[in-house]
């Protein structure tokens, strides 16, 4: 039907007859000569149709926005003085000759190029309208051509491309699962993977030796403006590999992927322990473009008589930390008041601090309310310790470890970003040196990655001191943002079983959740590791968007439904019986 897209045309073609078809972008009619802008997924085309083509001006005549269109005409250059510098196709028209209404269209339900004033839940609504707005046509041919690279460059480097079974058994990796029952085996579920973790696994000791899949995967969880209930990993699987040939392999990826497409250079890939990460920085994540950084001051606090820094400084699982920020005593009230606030939403149930106006001065060069509760050389040893200078504002951090790195370390981020203190516009990383479980409380400990993840002690070591062990995992930072993270895996059955024991995962739940790995696992499972990114964190990261939901075809709400098809929803008494699920009274009456 067509011989070219709207949007590739350009000045070659002068000359010649083609025919586009599209969507109206905008009509205008100037002087009794029409103006089409034509639209399809590369771009607008300016197209011209004037009164003496009686029958081609009378179909543009009546053409109204978004009505679909199919034009014939000649290529010819614009007059001169109106070529339009902005767009690709901007040099050149076409005649329209034979203008053909393909289909017509009621009035959107908004303007595709005031998108701005238009709310999100009307967006997602009509979705294909929304996807019809040039930045989010590209924003998919981004993720189309940031997919083929991926497969291009894996598929070069030996990985075999591998699908893994959506319908699987429910296997605790830190989210809830979604359920499927079945029809057949009546009050059984499947369920839908959070990831391939296993399955892959299994290649591994199968002898498949490289793995990668662009795999969609599925978590019932809170809902942030970078996490979906269904989402797409790249993910990949080495066999007798070490961290350094994940590294190595992955951060190679990485650096082509953006050399290619936005003609970055990502540079080096530092590497910081995350005991270091989370000293500095109150995050695994840390973004470096910010030149902000805590400084711990549990010492300087654990004989002051202020009780809410003395009490976390004398508590183990405690943390005192100050935040320096340079020339930010210009900060209002009002504005430690909001910043305060912000802080609360980490749990920290406030925010101390203390403006330096003239550190000459002493005591009196200082302005805060908590200065009266700490001795004056308490005070002069924390500005020195913080290298304190005139027109610094210092914020402080004091409770549970967890709940200062949370609060200070997003505090960080927030002032890096309102004050305009980033350095540089790319901030790789790698995160290294992980612990191997975190304390989960009433002397429980749970998998800080999965269990899967194999141990830098032997068995015996990580059973009597289960926190003091590291893991051999590392996560890919890039601004602040995990793009990866992956792991060295337990591929012997003893150590296996030491993790699961050190989870208080009972030998018969073992066996009954994770039997099939075990046994795979006496069958000589080789050495292997593997990474997976996030294809949509990618490609958002890439674009500058706020929220993966942009660079998502159909995407759930914040509240896992779909506006568009109205999903989820409820089944017919037949369906359900079918598969012997009951609805309980109680809960379809508060629906």
């Amino acid at each position: 039907m067509r011989t070219h897209y709207c949007g590739e045309l350009n000045a070659t073609q002068i000359g010649e007859t083609v025919t586009v078809c599209g969507w109206v972008h905008r009509r205008r009619d100037h002087g009794g000569v029409i103006f089409l802008d034509m639209r399809d997924r590369l771009g607008l085309l300016q197209v011209v149709v004037d009164p003496d083509t009686e029958d081609a001006f009378a179909t543009a005549d009546r053409a109204r926005s978004e009505w679909v269109m199919q034009i014939t005409g000649l290529v010819r250059s614009r007059p001169e003085g109106t070529t339009n510098a902005d767009m690709p196709t901007g040099e050149i028209e076409v005649l329209g000759r034979e203008v053909t209404v393909l289909n017509t269209a009621d009035t959107p339900p908004f303007q595709l190029d005031e998108h701005a004033k238009v709310g999100e839940e009307v967006r997602l609504k009509h979705r294909y309208m929304d996807l019809r707005r040039p930045e989010m046509l590209e924003n998919l041919m981004l993720r189309s051509r940031v997919s083929t690279f991926v497969r291009n460059f894996l598929a070069n480097h030996g990985f075999v491309d591998t699908e893994t079974p959506i319908l699987t058994r429910a296997t605790p990796e830190g989210a809830r699962d979604y359920l499927v029952p079945s029809r057949v085996h009546k009050g059984e579920f499947f369920a839908l993977p959070q990831s391939p973790q296993l399955f892959k696994q299994l290649l591994m000791v199968a002898g498949l030796d490289r793995y990668f899949q662009i795999a969609k995967c599925f978590r019932d969880e809170d809902l942030r403006a970078d996490r979906q209930p269904e989402f797409t990993q790249i993910d990949l699987e080495m066999s007798f590999a070490d961290e350094a040939s994940v590294m190595d392999l992955t951060e190679s990826l990485i650096r082509e992927l953006f050399q290619s497409e936005l003609q970055v250079d990502l540079g080096a890939f530092p590497k910081m322990p995350y005991a270091e990460a989370m000293a500095r920085f109150g995050s695994d994540k840390p973004d470096l473009r910010i030149p902000l950084e805590l400084v711990d001051i549990k010492d300087l606090m654990a004989t002051v008589d202020f009780k809410v820094f003395n009490q976390p400084a004398n508590d183990p699982n405690g943390r005192v930390s100050v935040l320096k920020v340079p020339g930010g005593a210009t900060i209002s009230r009002k504005e430690i008041d909001d910043y305060t606030k912000f802080v609360g939403l980490y749990g920290a149930k406030g925010l101390a601090w203390v403006k330096v106006n003239t550190l000459a001065d002493g005591i009196d060069g200082l302005q805060s309310p908590i200065l009266k509760f700490m001795p004056d050389q308490v005070v002069l040893d924390l500005m020195r310790r913080v290298d304190a200078a005139d027109g610094d504002i210092l914020f402080f951090g004091a409770d549970s470890a967890q709940v200062v790195s949370d609060a200070l370390g997003a505090l960080r981020v927030k002032l890096g970003h309102d004050l305009g203190l980033l350095t540089h516009e790319w901030a790789p990383l790698w995160v290294v040196d992980f612990p191997m479980f975190e304390d989960a409380g009433e002397g429980q400990v749970a998998a800080l990655h999965h269990p899967f993840t194999a141990p830098t002690v032997d068995a015996e070591t990580l059973k009597a001191r289960p926190l003091d062990a590291l893991s051999r995992a590392y996560d890919m930072v890039l601004n602040g943002t995990e793009l990866g993270g992956g792991s060295i895996r337990i591929h012997d059955q003893a150590m296996q079983e030491a993790v699961f024991d050190v989870l208080n995962i009972s030998p018969d739940e073992q066996r009954e959740k994770f039997g099939f790995l075990l046994d795979a696992l006496k069958y000589g499972a080789p050495p292997h590791g593997g990474l997976a990114f996030g294809l949509d964190r990618l490609v958002m990261l890439m674009l500058g968007a706020h929220s993966i939901r942009d660079v998502i075809a159909f995407p759930k709400t914040q509240s896992a439904t779909c506006l568009l098809t109205d999903a989820p929803g409820e089944v017919s008494q037949d369906q359900l019986k079918e598969v012997g699920v009951r609805i309980r009274k109680e809960h379809a009456e508060s629906m």
